[in-house]
């Protein structure tokens, strides 16, 4: 990341300073400790049934650079001053099982970018190879796929009703170190400017993270999951832990696999305003009592907004209910719920308070033909859908006869599932890895019924 977040992320929790002494004053606020004459408060009983849901992930993968080539000998090589070289890679990271029934399993993004291989170790040992149902790089989110095996599954929690003070539990991979339990409690909640995506509501924790505890669990103490630990703050050369983490909130994340697992991609929501953080110089420029909250500048034409009454000059200071602090929480909540979502927004118009429902409209949606996507793919008219294993890619639904398409060597119901040895499972992902890339030599993995081939355009 060019940030100061240099190391992928985990959110882990701080350390032993929390000391709890009073077993009764624990028993009062209903926290799952065990307290006997012969037994000390404790988590495990809850930690037992929570950790297993928990998985250690192992990526293997190439990743692109491209290598100077000294300019006596360009003429060999086109005369192209850099040639790209794949380089191999290994990583490790954390994964959360969401459902049992199906397999599905939660990570960071960053933690599978660029996968060739998937492993997945449970806390019995047992090795699954994971699949990729969707990525979505704009919030570090991937949801993964493996045989529903005797999983254990954990409950989500509503996010919405963390407060500052809250206390909470890392569990994940750090350094390979397994099943590794940290605690703290929630430091923040809403922060942005984080860079590690384009949509940011973390909740920050005084937690203590390190490498591999990317896409682990952050867990209240009823063991339901609050958050997916993402990033950490680290100045320095070292960038080691200095006690602030960031997770991605149940919430959000639970909105965006329900799409991934609908769609196999991200189909962000769209309100249709600008706007900016509300604050004490602006809340008294405008008369207002209001100092949180997101301010609108201005309401796109057409859009969701525009229909539904918002004008420029409200502060929205609620999403379904619940109080927002800024305009980036506002971007982020709406981006999550997925075009078409309905959504009741609280707003102050002039001193009075409003409630006001949107329909969301569609941030990505565009007519994209095939031949935008890449001019070799002219001729053909692509669907997302599966190969005959049930592996996600993009279809060849309709071809025409002597078309640009057929050219390559393209068949109707062709499954496209690979670009140049990285899976692609959608039309979004084949459009994203073919950008700007008209000139470069591409290597399409196709499935043909049960034959797997590859299609090469120059």
């Amino acid at each position: 990341m060019k940030s100061f977040l240099k190391k992928v992320a985990i959110v882990g929790v701080i350390s032993s300073s929390i000391i709890f002494t009073q077993s009764s004053a624990l028993a009062n606020m209903g926290l799952p400790f065990l307290s006997s004459s012969d037994t000390t408060p404790s988590l495990a009983p809850m930690l037992e049934e929570t950790m297993p849901a928990v998985v250690s992930i192992s990526v293997e993968g190439k990743t692109t650079a491209r290598q100077e080539i000294p300019e006596m000998f360009r003429p060999f090589f086109g005369g192209q001053g850099r040639q790209p070289q794949e380089r191999p890679f290994r990583s490790l990271g954390s994964g959360v099982i969401v459902d049992a029934k199906k397999g599905y399993i939660v990570t960071n993004a960053h933690v599978v970018d660029n996968a060739d291989k998937i492993l997945v170790t449970l806390t019995d040992g047992r090795e699954f190879s994971a699949s990729k149902i969707g990525t979505d790089n704009e919030s570090d989110i991937a949801l993964l796929e493996i045989e529903p095996e005797n999983l254990t599954q954990i409950e989500l929690a509503d996010s919405d009703k963390l407060r500052v003070g809250d206390f909470v539990i890392a569990i994940g991979n750090p350094f390979g170190l397994s099943q590794t339990v940290t605690s703290g409690i929630v430091s923040a909640l809403g922060r942005t400017g984080v860079n590690v995506g384009g949509y940011e509501n973390f909740i920050q924790t005084d937690a203590a993270i390190n490498r591999g505890n990317s896409g682990g669990a952050l867990i209240n103490l009823k063991g339901e999951l609050v958050g997916i630990n993402a990033a950490i703050f680290a100045p320095g050369a070292n960038a080691g832990n200095v006690g602030i983490g960031f997770a991605i909130p149940s919430n959000m994340m639970n909105n965006l696999i329900n799409q991934m697992i609908e769609f196999g991609e991200v189909r962000r929501g769209l309100l249709g305003v600008v706007g900016n953080d509300v604050d004490a110089g602006l809340a008294e420029a405008f008369n207002s009592d209001v100092n949180k909250g997101a301010f609108v500048a201005e309401v796109s034409e057409d859009s969701a907004a525009e229909k539904a009454g918002i004008k420029a000059g409200d502060i929205i200071t609620k999403v379904n209910g619940r109080t927002i602090s800024s305009f980036a929480e506002l971007r982020a909540k709406i981006a999550s719920m997925g075009a078409g979502a309905s959504v009741n927004l609280g707003l102050i118009r002039q001193g009075d308070v409003l409630d006001v429902d949107v329909v969301l409209g569609d941030a990505g949606f565009q007519e994209v033909t095939a031949a935008e996507i890449h001019p070799a793919f002219a001729g053909a008219t692509f669907e997302n859908g599966t190969d005959l294993a049930g592996n996600r890619g993009i279809t060849v639904s309709e071809i025409e006869a002597r078309s640009p398409a057929v050219s390559i060597g393209l068949k109707k119901n062709d499954v496209i599932i690979g670009v140049n040895r990285q899976r692609v499972n959608n039309i979004k992902e084949l459009t994203d890895m073919l950008k700007d890339k008209e000139d470069d030599v591409i290597a399409l993995n196709v499935k043909r019924g049960n034959a797997s081939l590859y299609i090469v355009i120059r």
